[in-house]
């Protein structure tokens, strides 16, 4: 997911606006998580809140991309907020709970370090890619079998996950990291050679992204979700919580999008599964929370990915028709300049 952040549209306005709608997404989790804690749902109200508090980055952006929503202002409001509230909780998620047993105060040291030490490697991977003795043989090996720049990508995520499993942070977060780090070092994968990008996503999305979601499939305990009715009863909690927390924060977008929009991006915020997914798995080895929680809080995320997208996209139908329309205009003259040539050219070319 840190692939597809855009650092350069995180500025001015929108960046002040989905920062404060992240605040307020924070606040209400911790309010909700609180209340279920009280009324017995869950046992670990933090951690619950921060579970709930996130978007699916990876999920979101690949429907707006195909959709041809990715570049317009909505795809660029929708965006900044998933990657706001995909960093926010990865960080708050290894700050405050890890498989280590060592204090927040002690994480917070490590985070700080793994932030000095991302800053550190990016500069000399920014400084090596910038060489043009590199960029030669990048440019030489990245079409043969070498595919350089595609290792070169896995060195870097590999590289920083296990730099964050080695300080006793989530793997998750050198992950994201790593993505966001060869985003800004591998700029020319991005500009003159995009078919870079294109091989990347192939191995993501064709690849790794269903094997992580086929081995969370085989992890899920449908036997806990189902072994009652109150297990059951906490699925549309869950998901009426995540539409709050999430989609009620949309409307601090009401300034830069109409409202048929902002109950769009909402929604889209409101999607989450993987990190649901990752977060669950962290506090059942912690023993924080129960099968059937755990269980719960994978089901209401499914359902936010089967449910909400569809809904946003319905409500934006209107804008894709006209995106699409604008495209064809855009491509008629170049088709109405060929008939008409065609003719001239044939009777130039026959005898006299």
């Amino acid at each position: 997911a840190g692939m597809e952040i855009d650092i350069g549209r995180l500025k001015g306005r929108l960046i002040a606006l989905v920062g404060a709608g992240m605040m307020l997404s924070l606040l209400l989790a911790l309010g909700i998580g609180v209340a279920l804690h009280a009324a017995g749902v869950t046992q670990a109200p933090i951690l619950v809140a921060i579970i709930l508090a996130a978007t699916g980055l990876g999920l979101v952006l690949p429907i707006l991309k195909d959709s041809g929503l990715l570049d317009t202002q909505f795809g660029r409001v929708v965006t900044a907020g998933a990657t706001v509230g995909e960093f926010s909780t990865i960080i708050l998620l290894s700050l405050l709970f890890s498989r280590e047993s060592s204090s927040p105060a002690s994480r917070l040291v490590l985070l700080a370090g793994f932030a000095v030490g991302t800053v550190g490697v990016g500069l000399l991977l920014l400084r090596v890619t910038m060489s043009m003795r590199t960029e030669s043989v990048f440019r030489r090996l990245q079409d043969t079998t070498a595919q350089i720049r595609v290792r070169f990508a896995v060195v870097i995520f590999i590289a920083f996950a296990a730099l964050a499993n080695t300080l006793g942070l989530e793997t998750i977060l050198g992950a994201f990291i790593a993505g966001a780090v060869l985003k800004i070092v591998d700029r020319d994968a991005q500009m003159s050679h995009p078919l870079t990008v294109a091989k990347l996503e192939g191995l993501g999305f064709g690849f790794l992204v269903p094997v992580f979601f086929v081995t969370s499939g085989l992890r899920f305990d449908t036997h806990a979700l189902f072994a009652s009715a109150s297990t059951i009863s906490k699925v549309p909690i869950f998901l009426v919580a995540l539409l709050l927390i999430r989609g009620l924060p949309a409307l601090v977008y009401r300034p830069l999008l109409d409202v048929r929009r902002v109950v769009a991006a909402g929604l889209f915020q409101a999607t989450s599964l993987s990190f649901i997914v990752a977060g669950t798995q962290i506090g059942l080895q912690l023993g924080l929370i129960s099968h059937a929680t755990a269980a719960a809080l994978v089901a209401a995320g499914l359902l936010s990915v089967v449910l909400f997208p569809p809904l946003a996209l319905g409500l934006l139908s209107k804008d894709r028709a006209a995106t699409v329309a604008e495209g064809s205009l855009a491509r008629q003259p170049e088709v109405d300049l060929a008939l008409d040539v065609t003719p001239l050219l044939r009777r130039a070319q026959a005898p006299d």
